[in-house]
């Protein structure tokens, strides 16, 4: 067990901030700080020492935190927090304070709480270089072991998990022009301040402030870790200018290749993926919507528009280990993550952004929530949401959900027999489905985009699978999208989400029969 290292310092030498005791502390003192940093010229972060950005993904991991220095080890609290050092790809030290009752507190940079992989680099870390961001940990298995299972680090990422995963996708505090010509923008976290828990608590809290070119941010984080982790946010955001593509709640994942699409030359795994699909609740027509994903040939944005979001996520449903083979990755464990918004964000869409990619170590999928009312400079907006990392259930989705998604050539041996056409499978299972008996009269109900045509498509209980498979025979002209829609239903009545798909020219199975 461990005690704070860090003097106690009188609130009035910590800058703007003015507070009492912790339990005065509120998401107001940060948003002001905010407040006035948008009213300024937006200053760039300093860096850290070159020879620390250039460090080897290996060299950096071999610097390690040692465990009898974590936050909060004495004291019974059931929260752990670890700090990680500025380098490799975090490119800035963040401000880190702590809250309790005897009030707020910086904790200071001590390179004596690393170990490091050589001597050598040991003597050539400067005393200030300060800290990239914290790793939480929290009992997630038994009441001896701690378990990360919440990182803030770089910009403003943040990763998560629930009792049984492995991390995976991210979450960001903001997205800023993601996928324009124009570039992206990458607003970060400079300063955080985490509160900390009774002794015994099962949550707690932690606030943030985040300044980019284009707007400030007052971030308020109430973490629950669990089965499922799930994360209250509260954002207040502040406009410099303003923003062409602003993006709420965005989440980044990676999709390098999967059963919808071929295999890479020399791969031997079947599957390459921290997330298979998008889901979308439309909470004006309580539709479901699924798109699987893809990695395409060139950047693919789709917007989907729901007219009062209810919730949306990158999702991983592939979860049996036969389905990846990769022992050491275990993309079989990685969590899936929900965002419903806690009121009603307005007219909007949700968009997905897909960057080709050939290599599965680069994120190359990012969703998000886009408003449809332009933000200005000067104005100001307050978001609330619950992001929930866990499994592929924590939507609580109780509909048919489409599992496996296959495309093949069209005139091929159970393809079909039509030149320049696709074959599409889709497996639904879950809700009614799997209480029908296999000869209930289950239909399909498809539609194509403008560009493509829908030549065939039926239902069929496929028994091996335990599943209902929809096929569809599909021809799109040479230079349009193949866009579709298609669910399955019982006597008038939706059985299953709506499966949504979207396949540019060009993009793998198009560019070989093409």
């Amino acid at each position: 067990m461990f005690s704070v290292r860090a003097q106690i310092v009188p609130l009035a030498l910590l800058g703007l901030l003015s507070v009492g005791q912790a339990s005065g502390f509120e998401l107001e003192e940060v948003a002001q700080l905010a407040k006035k940093r948008a009213e300024q010229p937006y200053q760039p972060l300093p860096e850290a020492p070159r020879f620390m950005r250039n460090l080897s993904f290996e060299d950096y991991q071999g610097i390690r935190f040692k465990s009898g220095d974590s936050l909060w080890r004495e004291g019974g609290s059931r929260f752990q927090v670890m700090m990680f050092p500025a380098g490799n790809v975090y490119t800035h030290s963040v401000k880190l304070n702590e809250i309790d009752q005897s009030g707020v507190r910086p904790i200071p940079f001590s390179k004596d709480r690393f170990s490091y992989p050589s001597e050598a680099l040991n003597k050539r870390i400067p005393a200030d270089l300060g800290y990239a961001g914290f790793k939480l940990a929290f009992p997630m298995h038994t009441d001896e072991t701690y378990n990360q299972f919440l990182v803030f680090g770089g910009a403003s990422y943040f990763r998560g998990v629930g009792r049984h995963n492995n991390f995976g996708l991210s979450a960001r505090g903001i997205a800023i022009d993601t996928g324009l010509a124009s570039g992206e923008e990458f607003p970060s976290f400079v300063e955080f301040w985490l509160e900390r828990p009774a002794a015994g608590a099962d949550r707690m809290r932690v606030f943030g402030l985040l300044d980019g070119p284009s707007l400030t941010g007052a971030y308020q984080f109430d973490i629950h870790p669990g089965d499922h982790t799930r994360i209250d946010v509260t954002a207040q955001l502040f406009f410099r200018e303003g923003v062409e593509l602003l993006g709420l709640a965005p989440i980044t994942s990676m999709f390098y290749y999967g059963e919808n699409t071929l295999q890479p030359r020399g791969e031997w795994r079947p599957q390459v993926h921290d997330s298979d699909g998008l889901l979308v609740l439309d909470g004006a027509t309580g539709e479901w919507l699924w798109r699987p994903l893809i990695n395409p040939r060139e950047l693919n944005m789709s917007y989907l528009q729901t007219g009062d979001l209810a919730g949306f996520g990158l999702m991983q449903r592939d979860t049996g280990f036969d389905e990846f083979q990769d022992a050491e990755a275990r993309y079989d464990t990685r969590p899936s993550a929900w965002i419903k918004p806690k009121e009603s964000w307005g007219p909007g869409e949700v968009v997905l952004v897909e960057i080709p990619t050939r290599a599965e170590t680069y994120d190359n999928i990012v969703a998000f929530w886009r408003p449809s009312e332009a933000m200005d400079d000067g104005e100001h907006r307050t978001v609330e949401y619950s992001l929930t990392f866990g499994g592929a259930d924590i939507s609580g989705q109780a509909n048919g959900r489409a599992r496996k998604t296959f495309v093949g050539e069209g005139d091929r041996i159970g393809g079909g027999s039509v030149e320049g056409a696709f074959r599409i499978i889709v497996d639904f299972d879950g809700g009614t489905l799997d209480k029908l008996p296999a000869d209930a009269a289950v239909v399909s109900a498809v539609s194509a985009g403008e560009g493509a045509e829908v030549l065939e498509h039926f239902v069929e209980y496929n028994e091996p699978g335990k599943a209902w498979r929809l096929s569809m025979l599909v021809k799109p002209e040479p230079d349009a999208p193949m866009q579709l829609r298609g669910y399955l239903s019982l006597d008038d009545r939706p059985l299953t989400e709506t499966w949504t798909y979207n396949l540019p020219p060009g993009t793998d199975v198009r560019q070989v029969m093409e």
